[in-house]
């Protein structure tokens, strides 16, 4: 390979991984157009008034959002430098996923199975979280997600145990001529009763239900709000150790950035950081 052919393809990789270059700052502008342009046709085309008239141009306006994507998607595997981690990553399979379903629905008659593919084309607006790395908050949101993912998974593990006893009893208590016909059916009750979210399909109907419903709603009240205190949690911490403790020599202030140069109070030099 020459190196013209090595420059063209390095000056395709800045434009279309990277985002500092205007011209890798306006592709991105126009693949995020394109991205919600492309749901909004997704979206129209599921209402029935609008699919009677208009079914037909969003079809071809679906199919030329698809050959884009397409185009693209071969562009970025042929300017990668390493293409099969891009292909098995998860932007790369998003990318994939975002066209599949519209060369899938030729050979798929259009039944049940094309409302499905058309629901999977709405992946395609997680397209926009490739540009997440870039955004120095988005990371340390994402770190404390991580770091508060095995406690998450224990609050979860906790609430499907306390469903299930609600849901057994529940079933022991009222029975089927209540409408409780199974256990499984009786634990959807008692997720839905916990949660507060109470749809109405299954009701209580002796006082001894009703009374293991209050009781399911009092604990979901108590209990709802554990996940958000513990990412909020994790989220104070991670920004903490982000935060630069250097102190300043003319405000003697602290709490910068950790790339700052200067003093974000008073415009100060800020001491070199020692590695």
């Amino acid at each position: 390979m020459n190196s013209r052919s090595v420059s063209r393809k390095q000056q395709v990789f800045d434009i279309i991984f990277g985002t500092e270059s205007p011209a890798g700052k306006a592709f991105d502008v126009v693949l995020i157009i394109a991205i919600l342009s492309s749901v909004g046709v997704v979206i129209a085309d599921s209402i029935p008034e609008l699919h009677q008239h208009y079914g037909r141009l969003f079809w071809q306006i679906e199919w030329g959002f698809t050959l884009f994507f397409s185009l693209e998607y071969c562009i970025r595997i042929w300017c990668s430098p390493n293409p099969r981690a891009y292909v098995t990553s998860g932007f790369g399979v998003v990318d994939l996923l975002s066209v599949v379903p519209t060369y899938l629905a030729i050979v798929v008659p259009q039944a049940a199975p094309l409302l499905i593919l058309r629901i999977l084309r709405i992946l395609r607006i997680f397209r926009v979280l490739r540009l997440l790395p870039y955004i120095r908050e988005s990371t340390i949101l994402l770190e404390a997600l991580r770091r508060s993912s095995r406690k998450i998974l224990v609050f979860f593990s906790m609430m499907m145990v306390i469903t299930t006893v609600f849901g057994c009893l529940v079933y022991v208590i009222e029975g089927p001529e209540h409408g409780f016909n199974t256990i499984p059916e009786s634990i959807y009750w008692a997720i839905v009763t916990v949660t507060t979210v109470g749809y109405g399909d299954l009701v209580p109907m002796t006082a001894t239900g009703r009374a293991i419903a209050a009781l399911g709603m009092l604990t979901g009240y108590a209990i709802i709000a554990v996940p958000t205190g513990i990412i909020t949690s994790e989220l104070t911490h991670e920004m903490r150790r982000q935060r630069d403790f250097r102190s300043c020599a003319h405000c003697n202030r602290t709490g910068h950035d950790s790339d700052a140069e200067h003093c974000k109070y008073c415009g100060a030099l800020l001491p070199t950081v020692t590695p």
